[in-house]
């Protein structure tokens, strides 16, 4: 008994709803960059020539924060160009024995920074104080890299190797003082989702990085190849294609006694339970121990205007 062609098979049906789903997307975000003059200009800057497999380092040591990385490697893990994935990923650090990244993971590195293969992208996510292992070999890989990104406060970590010096770059929104404050010859820009300087990349807090990684693979491979990830990974975040959109925390906020904020990164905090120090009178809340001894340090630095 023959088959009728009215009856469509259910792969056949959930291929055509991915690809009428996709082209929808497609158009929605047609829409929405043909509204942003920044947009326009961005996705037509900055290109890069893709020469597959590309391989994409991760740095990370411990205490290294998963969204920082993790949100960037399903990116470019995601990414297909024809049949093919053309990322190739891993991680590398000080030893190959597990470390212990933010809320408990493990993870045993693939590389030492004495035998990693050479990148054309390394990934630097917020972790723990780099070692000078660490930094050297950012230093070296990124004379060949197509794009060195940091995310988050993996900023400092780049921004310690001195590539960043003289150049504009951004961090997570709440370390914007201790940036400024420890890499004056950096400028520092607020309210940027990321920021790049040719095959350099910083991003902002957190989910920023997923926004930058999806702007990399659009500097490989095009708006469409992007858009399409960003489909697949069922990623609504728009700011991939405007890095001037975190523009929320562009503002400095102002601490006030009814609602204080830590002198040192600039959080809120609350004064029944945060720690405290008084100088000159005045009494400042902190959202940690840490930032305390940092504020007592050299309390001028974090009260003058």
């Amino acid at each position: 008994m023959k088959t009728s062609p009215l009856v469509i098979k259910s792969r056949e049906f959930l291929s055509l709803a991915t690809n009428v789903g996709f082209l929808a997307a497609l158009l929605f975000f047609a829409l929405t960059s043909a509204a942003s003059a920044n947009d326009s200009e961005g996705s037509n800057s900055n290109l890069l020539k893709p020469s597959p497999p590309i391989p994409v380092a991760f740095v990370i040591s411990e205490g290294a924060v998963v969204i920082d990385f993790c949100g960037p490697w399903e990116v470019f893990r995601d990414v297909m160009v024809g049949n093919d994935h053309p990322f190739r990923l891993y991680t590398v650090s000080d030893k190959t024995a597990p470390i212990q990244a933010g809320g408990g993971m493990k993870i045993v590195p693939d590389y030492t920074f004495a035998n990693a293969p050479a990148p054309k992208i390394i990934v630097i996510p917020a972790q723990s104080e780099p070692s000078t292992a660490m930094l050297e070999w950012i230093r070296q890989a990124t004379k060949n890299t197509d794009v060195t990104m940091s995310v988050c406060t993996g900023a400092f970590v780049l921004a310690k190797t001195g590539l960043l010096d003289g150049k504009t770059a951004t961090t997570y929104h709440g370390a914007f003082g201790a940036f400024a404050m420890h890499f004056p010859k950096i400028k520092l820009k607020r309210g940027a989702r990321f920021v790049e300087n040719g095959n350099l990349a910083t991003a902002g807090g957190l989910s920023s990085g997923i926004d930058l990684a999806l702007r990399v693979v659009e500097r490989y491979y095009g708006r469409e190849v992007a858009t399409k990830t960003a489909y697949n990974m069922e990623y609504q975040g728009q700011g991939w294609m405007n890095p001037n959109s975190n523009q929320v925390y562009a503002t400095t906020p102002v601490s006030t006694a009814e609602h204080p904020l830590c002198p040192v990164c600039g959080m809120d905090v609350d004064p029944k339970t945060a720690p405290k120090s008084v100088f000159q009178g005045k009494t400042y809340y902190f959202c940690s121990d840490d930032d305390k001894k940092t504020f007592e340090t050299a309390p001028e630095k974090f009260t003058s205007k």
